[in-house]
């Protein structure tokens, strides 16, 4: 289960994220009953999160709010359903950040989630060996992703 709140004024194709997360909670084995939202805010909202939460001033592009503690499952055995928590992203933060790097907003936004979804299920990059299994990960989920909606636009 995943909702989709968009509280910023940047218009964003929801439908996108809502493929990508469906699709990075299949590749990861997570039940499709597990729940997650995603809230984009703008600019104002994200910087009291980051404020509240991380004690670090201005806003951020992405904010992960953990619940249940759950982990990628296996084939044999999957993630069962449960609460997620939530992934907060800034799309003004993002459209400046995708402006930098060269690529759409809806590209940053591709990551942005990805790298969210990840905290969720426990990964981090404080250490480098835990940077180096994350980025790995999320770049992968992120080339099957781009695979599979070229794919479906076929």
């Amino acid at each position: 289960m995943i909702e989709i709140n968009n509280e910023s004024a940047i218009d964003v194709d929801e439908q996108v994220l809502l493929r990508l997360t469906a699709h990075n909670l299949a590749q990861l084995n997570v039940s499709p009953d597990a729940e997650v939202a995603i809230v984009l805010v703008d600019e104002g909202a994200m910087e009291s999160l980051h404020v509240q939460w991380m004690d670090e001033p201005g806003p951020t592009d992405v904010l992960s709010f953990p619940m249940d503690e759950l982990r990628p499952g296996t084939v044999d055995r999957p993630t069962p359903p449960g609460l997620l928590g939530d992934i907060v992203l800034c799309p003004q933060v993002a459209e400046t950040q995708a402006a930098a790097a060269g690529h759409a907003l809806i590209d940053e936004l591709v990551l942005l989630t990805t790298h969210g979804l990840l905290h969720l299920l426990g990964f981090d990059h404080a250490e480098p060996d835990e940077e180096r299994e994350m980025f790995g990960l999320q770049r992968e989920l992120i080339l099957a992703f781009a695979d599979s909606e070229r794919r479906r636009a076929r």
